[in-house]
Protein backbone atom coordinates (compact mmCIF):
# COMPACT_ATOMS: atom_id res chain seq x y z
CA UNK A 1 0.00 0.00 0.00
CA UNK A 2 1.20 3.49 -1.07
CA UNK A 3 0.39 6.82 0.38
CA UNK A 4 1.75 9.88 -1.20
CA UNK A 5 1.07 12.45 1.36
CA UNK A 6 1.55 15.92 -0.14
CA UNK A 7 2.06 18.86 2.91
CA UNK A 8 1.88 22.69 2.81
CA UNK A 9 4.94 23.65 0.77
CA UNK A 10 5.96 26.06 3.84
CA UNK A 11 5.66 23.14 6.63
CA UNK A 12 7.19 19.82 4.54
CA UNK A 13 7.83 18.36 1.12
CA UNK A 14 6.03 15.52 -0.22
CA UNK A 15 6.40 12.25 1.74
CA UNK A 16 5.57 8.78 0.03
CA UNK A 17 4.50 6.58 3.29
CA UNK A 18 4.74 2.40 2.36
CA UNK A 19 3.30 -0.48 4.12
CA UNK A 20 4.07 -4.00 2.66
CA UNK A 21 1.42 -6.72 2.81
CA UNK A 22 2.26 -10.00 4.05
CA UNK A 23 0.16 -11.67 2.23
CA UNK A 24 -2.47 -9.91 0.29
CA UNK A 25 -3.98 -6.84 0.86
CA UNK A 26 -7.98 -7.59 2.81
CA UNK A 27 -10.47 -5.23 4.66
CA UNK A 28 -8.74 -6.04 7.87
CA UNK A 29 -4.82 -4.96 6.83
CA UNK A 30 -6.11 -1.74 4.99
CA UNK A 31 -8.05 -1.01 8.73
CA UNK A 32 -4.78 -1.25 10.18
CA UNK A 33 -2.97 0.69 7.34
CA UNK A 34 -5.42 3.35 7.50
CA UNK A 35 -4.70 3.84 11.53
CA UNK A 36 -1.09 3.88 11.18
CA UNK A 37 -1.36 7.26 8.72
CA UNK A 38 -3.56 8.73 10.88
CA UNK A 39 -1.67 8.36 13.79
CA UNK A 40 1.65 9.93 12.02
CA UNK A 41 -0.95 12.66 10.45
CA UNK A 42 -1.78 13.29 14.28
CA UNK A 43 1.73 13.72 15.53
CA UNK A 44 2.36 15.90 12.76
CA UNK A 45 -1.04 18.07 13.80
CA UNK A 46 -3.02 17.27 10.48
CA UNK A 47 -6.61 17.44 10.96
CA UNK A 48 -8.00 15.01 7.71
CA UNK A 49 -6.46 12.48 6.08
CA UNK A 50 -7.86 12.66 2.10
CA UNK A 51 -7.02 9.25 1.03
CA UNK A 52 -7.76 9.10 -3.14
CA UNK A 53 -8.96 5.32 -3.81
CA UNK A 54 -8.93 3.24 -6.82
CA UNK A 55 -11.84 0.28 -6.58
CA UNK A 56 -10.22 -2.13 -4.95
CA UNK A 57 -12.42 -4.49 -2.92
CA UNK A 58 -10.80 -4.15 0.13
CA UNK A 59 -11.30 -0.12 -0.27
CA UNK A 60 -14.68 0.14 -0.35
CA UNK A 61 -15.02 -3.00 1.74
CA UNK A 62 -18.30 -3.04 4.08
CA UNK A 63 -15.79 -3.36 6.88
CA UNK A 64 -13.43 -0.81 5.84
CA UNK A 65 -16.06 1.63 5.29
CA UNK A 66 -17.73 0.64 9.11
CA UNK A 67 -14.76 1.41 10.48
CA UNK A 68 -13.87 4.84 8.83
CA UNK A 69 -17.54 5.68 9.86
CA UNK A 70 -16.14 4.63 13.60
CA UNK A 71 -13.54 5.86 13.11
CA UNK A 72 -14.76 9.16 11.97
CA UNK A 73 -17.35 9.19 14.56
CA UNK A 74 -14.65 9.03 17.67
CA UNK A 75 -13.25 12.07 16.16
CA UNK A 76 -15.77 14.01 15.52
CA UNK A 77 -17.15 13.32 19.59
CA UNK A 78 -13.72 13.24 20.99
CA UNK A 79 -12.79 16.32 19.21
CA UNK A 80 -9.46 14.90 18.71
CA UNK A 81 -7.70 12.95 16.19
CA UNK A 82 -7.63 12.77 12.02
CA UNK A 83 -10.85 12.68 10.42
CA UNK A 84 -10.70 10.08 7.12
CA UNK A 85 -12.21 11.59 3.61
CA UNK A 86 -12.15 8.55 0.79
CA UNK A 87 -11.99 9.87 -2.35
CA UNK A 88 -13.10 6.73 -4.49
CA UNK A 89 -11.71 6.94 -8.42
CA UNK A 90 -14.14 6.40 -11.51
CA UNK A 91 -13.67 2.79 -12.46
CA UNK A 92 -11.22 2.42 -15.30
CA UNK A 93 -9.21 6.04 -14.65
CA UNK A 94 -6.04 5.47 -13.32
CA UNK A 95 -4.49 8.29 -14.95
CA UNK A 96 -7.01 10.18 -12.17
CA UNK A 97 -4.62 8.83 -9.75
CA UNK A 98 -1.46 10.53 -8.22
CA UNK A 99 -0.30 7.58 -7.40
CA UNK A 100 0.26 5.81 -10.90
CA UNK A 101 3.19 7.88 -12.13
CA UNK A 102 4.96 6.84 -8.53
CA UNK A 103 4.61 3.45 -9.80
CA UNK A 104 4.93 3.57 -12.96
CA UNK A 105 8.91 5.30 -12.20
CA UNK A 106 9.29 3.17 -9.23
CA UNK A 107 8.89 -0.17 -11.22
CA UNK A 108 11.36 0.94 -13.99
CA UNK A 109 13.95 1.81 -11.33
CA UNK A 110 13.58 -1.01 -8.95
CA UNK A 111 13.22 -3.76 -12.09
CA UNK A 112 15.80 -6.52 -12.42
CA UNK A 113 15.47 -8.31 -15.96
CA UNK A 114 18.17 -10.54 -15.24
CA UNK A 115 17.31 -12.01 -11.93
CA UNK A 116 13.87 -12.45 -9.76
CA UNK A 117 14.00 -10.36 -6.76
CA UNK A 118 13.40 -11.99 -2.98
CA UNK A 119 10.76 -10.24 -1.27
CA UNK A 120 13.01 -8.75 0.88
CA UNK A 121 14.88 -7.33 -1.75
CA UNK A 122 12.27 -6.46 -3.62
CA UNK A 123 11.01 -3.93 -0.72
CA UNK A 124 14.65 -2.28 0.19
CA UNK A 125 14.67 -1.56 -3.64
CA UNK A 126 11.30 0.33 -3.18
CA UNK A 127 11.81 1.66 -0.24
CA UNK A 128 15.30 3.00 -1.00
CA UNK A 129 13.61 4.52 -4.43
CA UNK A 130 10.95 6.43 -2.88
CA UNK A 131 13.04 7.36 0.27
CA UNK A 132 10.83 5.86 2.99
CA UNK A 133 11.71 4.04 5.81
CA UNK A 134 11.01 0.19 5.52
CA UNK A 135 7.68 -0.36 8.24
CA UNK A 136 7.11 -3.76 9.63
CA UNK A 137 4.69 -5.59 7.21
CA UNK A 138 0.88 -5.43 7.78
CA UNK A 139 -0.65 -8.39 8.75
CA UNK A 140 -3.53 -10.32 10.07
CA UNK A 141 -3.10 -12.29 13.27
CA UNK A 142 -6.17 -14.59 12.02
CA UNK A 143 -6.68 -16.41 9.21
CA UNK A 144 -9.20 -15.13 6.83
CA UNK A 145 -10.31 -16.69 3.56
Amino acid sequence: MLVSCPAAPETLPEQVWLRFVEERPISAVTTQYLAWCCEKLEKMGKQALLMIWDNASWHGSKQVRHWMREHNREVRKNGKGVRIVPCYLPIKSPWLNRIEPHWVHGKRKIVEPADLLTAQELADRVCAHFDCSHEPHLTVAEKVT
